[in-house]
């Protein structure tokens, strides 16, 4: 068992303290958690500093923290942010490893069955294991995570039985530490210094963890003994310290015991034969068939190589649980009595309540058409019972929280309207959508002659797209933005608007949370008065906050008709605008709009992860669009992106890069 390293409290840094109604948010927020309140809820206003106050309770109550997010691109956000008034602290940042994924499927219909296909992005895979390293070994831990979180991850006392630890002078024979260090998934290589691999030189064995790029653990034996552990480089091989003991954890999180596909094997066959005799009663010949021909094969591959492709459906046998218990996730590595907060919980947990809801009705198809074996229902995310019941304490943020958190938060509501540079709630001005298009483009001149930045809202993937084009013919600098797009792309079209390459951005509903955005003076709703989820009250605030960091900003509702959810949603808006008004006046506040230097939204050890390949290959079509003005700018990005993947000796997709760069250039 590894023993935690001294109690280190959370220790705050930033050159602000609170203002506005944050201290009085903070205080309320300390008070409820200390009475043992099991949830409350930040009704926080756009550009309220909700992220400060978060980080501000969790240094008044020092427990482990755990702030649960609804997309890579907000996590990474918050991720920078954390660490930036944490630097002494282990904030750590922890979504899905997958640049590509799509699941195992079928489609009755059409006879259609679909393999699994993804791929894994190497250093957020790091990133992860970081995080329940840290979990372990220390006390003053920020984990900032998106809803993968819920997901099977193994079992923790599996996971912390194969933590590898050593001492100077221990007895222990050099062969038997590399049968330990290959049981714990690293892999030998004596020429690639790569994070989850080793080499062996003589009596000396550099460990690359796979958790850590920057330090490598030499340790060297004398005979059956431990002579001496050092921390090295691990490019130029220099020392950097000599240590007395040291840990190696698990280059992956899912770990079984030594002889868990023996033990499985018997279990599964019998399951196997349960079934098998189930499809035959009812007549169901090929799924019989398929379904024994697929398990022995799996049985076969795992027995032979300890390991077959879907090996995850498996779980409930490898990890020894029963049928219906639920799988180990991040969350088990949490002490019990963390401290969760939920970003945007009106967005983050509908997503929790959905997902075992979605992978069950894609499993069950599987299942009846011999695909998969019944127990491929255990490897599941949590149930939201589930979910729910793991939560010791917490606090769900939003400037719009949903029925769930007001109703289970009682009287623990605490309201942060004031902002601390004092900008109010912007103006509301509903126009005719009669004639939305030719007034959007009059307004739309305005705040471009003034460098200003304007995001505007419409209904669907395919408008935004139409719109975005529709403007760039009448030589407006403009993008659009929406589901299709990745987490590099996103962040890339968010610095740009910023820096001004692009004056405005079209999207449906991607740019509602978490996103600040000072330079926009204008949010343009079309079609406000068509009421459904992109249009209800909620939606509609959201939005609408986009325009709430600058004292200059104006929002324009298109709409013929004043539906419900727009009388709710501008009701609400001039209630704050009120009340932020008054404050001013009473404290003689001058409102100024927020200064916030221009940095890439991605902080950098994330930037390289999602800038991958195949992030790459869909620049270079948005990329094409560019206008003739930025196509020097454009020919430099991708030229280094060319040399990139030349490093990476990727020739495939430099090759694609050189022959887009002639195309620029000859234009």
């Amino acid at each position: 068992m590894i023993r935690k390293l001294e109690h280190k409290d959370f220790i705050l840094h930033s050159e602000f303290s609170p203002s506005g109604d944050q201290p009085q948010a903070i205080d309320s927020l300390v008070n409820s958690i200390s009475q043992n309140h099991k949830f409350q809820t930040l009704m926080g206003v756009t550009g309220s500093g909700k992220t400060f106050t978060m980080a501000n309770v969790i240094a008044k109550i020092n427990r482990p923290t755990l702030v649960l997010a609804h997309n890579k691109t907000l996590a990474a956000q918050l991720y920078s942010e954390f660490k930036s008034f944490f630097p002494e602290n282990a904030v750590h940042y922890f979504v899905s490893y997958y640049d590509y994924y799509q699941p195992e499927a079928y489609i009755p219909q059409s006879d259609i069955y679909i393999e699994k296909d993804a791929s894994v992005n190497e250093r957020i895979e790091r990133l992860r294991l970081a995080a329940t390293k840290a979990l372990i070994e220390r006390d003053d831990v920020l984990i900032v995570a998106s809803v993968s979180c819920i997901y099977g991850l193994g079992q923790r006392e599996n996971y912390e039985n194969a933590i590898i630890s050593f001492r100077r002078h221990d007895k222990l024979e050099l062969s038997d530490f590399i049968r330990k260090l290959v049981e714990n998934y690293y892999e030998r290589s004596d020429f690639t210094p790569e994070p989850g691999k080793f080499r062996v030189r003589g009596d000396t064995i550099d460990i690359f963890p796979a958790y850590n790029e920057e330090d490598c653990i030499r340790v060297i034996f004398f005979d059956d003994e431990i002579e001496d552990i050092k921390i090295i480089h691990p490019i130029s091989g220099h020392v950097l310290k000599s240590i007395t003991q040291a840990s190696i954890f698990p280059a992956q999180h899912y770990v079984t015991e030594s002889d868990a596909i023996k033990k499985s094997e018997a279990l599964i066959r019998q399951e196997l034969s349960q079934i098998e005799q189930k499809f035959i009663a009812e007549g169901k010949l090929v799924e019989a068939q398929r379904i024994k021909t697929r398990t022995i094969y799996d049985l076969e591959m795992m027995n032979e190589a300890g390991y077959c492709s879907g090996i995850e459906n498996y779980s409930v046998y490898l990890d020894g649980r029963k049928h219906g218990e639920p799988p180990g996730t991040l969350i088990d590595f949490f002490p019990e009595n963390f401290l969760m907060f939920v970003d945007e919980s009106h967005i983050t947990l509908p997503q929790v309540r959905g997902m075992f809801n979605g992978d069950r009705a894609r499993k069950n198809i599987l299942v009846e058409n011999g695909f998969r074996l019944p127990s491929c229902l255990d490897n599941r995310p949590l149930r939201w019972e589930e979910f729910e019941k793991r939560i010791y304490q917490a606090v769900f943020v939003s400037a719009t929280p949903a029925d769930y958190e007001l109703q289970v938060s009682g009287e623990n509501v605490v309201e942060q309207i004031i902002r601390p540079t004092g900008i109010p709630e912007p103006e509301i001005e509903i126009r005719p959508a009669i004639s939305q298009i030719d007034d959007l483009i009059a307004r739309l001149r305005e705040i471009t002659a003034k460098n200003q930045r304007a995001l505007v809202l419409t209904l669907t993937k395919k408008s935004s797209e139409d719109l975005a084009d529709f403007l760039r013919e009448n030589k407006f600098k403009v993008q659009y933005i929406h589901s299709e797009l990745n987490t590099f792309e996103r962040a890339e079209l968010i610095h740009d608007l910023r820096i001004g390459s692009v004056n405005i951005l079209v999207g449906i509903n991607l740019l509602r949370e978490g996103m600040d955005l000072p330079e926009v003076t204008l949010v343009a709703i079309l079609d406000a008065d068509r009421e459904g989820y992109l249009r209800s009250d909620r939606s509609l605030i959201q939005i609408m906050g986009r325009a709430a960091r600058n004292i200059d900003s104006k929002v324009i509702l298109y709409a013929d008709n004043l539906t419900d959810s727009i009388n709710r949603a501008v009701s609400e808006i001039r209630r704050r605008r009120d009340k932020q008004l008054a404050f001013n006046k009473s404290h003689g506040i001058t409102p100024r709009s927020i200064s916030k230097e221009v940095t890439q939204l991605l902080p950098a050890e994330l930037a390289d992860a999602f800038a991958n390949s195949h992030d790459t290959r869909k620049i270079i079509s948005r990329k094409s669009q560019a206008q003739l003005e930025n196509i020097p700018l454009t020919i430099k990005q991708l030229e280094s992106e060319m040399w990139r993947a030349v490093e990476k000796l990727d020739f495939e997709l430099a090759a694609v890069l050189r022959d887009k760069i002639q195309e620029l250039k000859s234009r």
